[in-house]
């Protein structure tokens, strides 16, 4: 089982929680083992739309597998706001230092700042606050203008409903893009994937269209995008014709099916070889037999 610990702050938006704790929710109700856990320092924490969150003040155990989350909370400036004790804050470093991964929303990325995870880390926040941020913690560099930043198991994103994109992102990043999309359909929700890590956005980022068949093809492609998929087989699943699926296919996504499971190919493959894969290695696991086509597309890309 995979806990997610939300560590809450007075003042927090309820959405900065509320929305990624529905995406980890969604995903256990579709068989992924996710426990949910809130703490903070105060059994009773008050949010910035004025309603009460009730929180545990003891912490469970963490494993490296786990999840530490810090939502943001309402302020005009990051100083002498999001109050935290320092034993708090040293559980944070000491997640991370264990392995785990640790995220923020908003406001939130203050609080990995105090707890020294930003220094030497790229990172970013709500668009208001990004200056102050990097004020505040010059030896962190903070990206502009994008949903969220991955460096080293520490994860930040922007404003509000931006943490339901890092929550998606995650997901992808341990499940793959099939169960990401899924989610993020379950939840009725077009998940922008500007973010710095682009590994995960062509399965959602394709997503906007209302064309069913066209969904059920992508989840097919989603689930199976490491294996040689037949045009034939996938206008099958879709009770269509070969020329209509590639019709349909391309006004809903801009992409032919063949295309949108080389750009899924091509995004894991980025993942892997940033994480240190080779390119070959990386070629033969996303369902390339060689290394060659990776590189064209590659080349292609850049």
């Amino acid at each position: 089982m995979t806990q997610v610990v939300f560590l809450l702050v007075p003042g927090m938006h309820l959405l900065d929680l509320a929305g990624p704790a529905q995406v980890f929710a969604s995903a256990a109700d579709f068989g992924y083992d996710y426990r949910i856990v809130h703490v903070a320092e105060q059994e009773d924490v008050p949010t910035a739309q004025g309603l009460p969150v009730r929180a545990r003040t003891d912490w469970p155990a963490l494993g490296p597998g786990d999840l530490l989350m810090v939502p943001g909370w309402r302020s005009e400036s990051l100083a002498r706001t999001g109050p935290l004790r320092p034993d708090t804050l040293a559980r944070l470093t000491a997640h991370h230092a264990a392995g785990g991964t640790v995220a923020s929303v908003c406001a939130g990325a203050d609080a990995l700042g105090r707890a020294g995870l930003l220094d030497g880390r790229r990172c970013t926040t709500h668009h208001d606050l990004q200056e102050e941020l990097a004020h505040r913690h010059p030896a962190a560099t903070v990206v502009r203008d994008v949903l969220y930043v991955e460096d080293d198991g520490v994860v930040t994103s922007a404003g509000i409903a931006s943490g339901i994109d890092l929550a998606l992102y995650l997901l992808a990043v341990r499940h793959g893009p099939a169960a990401a999309a899924r989610v993020a359909r379950d939840m009725v929700v077009y998940a922008r994937r500007n973010g710095d890590e682009p590994q995960a956005g062509a399965a959602l980022r394709h997503r906007s269209h209302l064309t069913d068949s066209v969904h059920r093809v992508q989840d097919l492609i989603d689930t199976h995008f490491a294996s040689r998929l037949g045009l034939a087989d996938l206008a099958a699943s879709a009770g269509l014709s070969e020329r209509t699926l590639t019709r349909r296919f391309t006004e809903a996504t801009g992409l032919t099916p063949l295309r949108y499971q080389q750009e899924l190919r091509l995004e894991r493959a980025e993942h892997l070889i940033a994480h240190g894969s080779t390119v070959e290695a990386a070629a033969r696991q996303v369902g390339f037999q060689d290394a060659r086509m990776l590189r064209r597309l590659r080349a292609r890309q850049g």
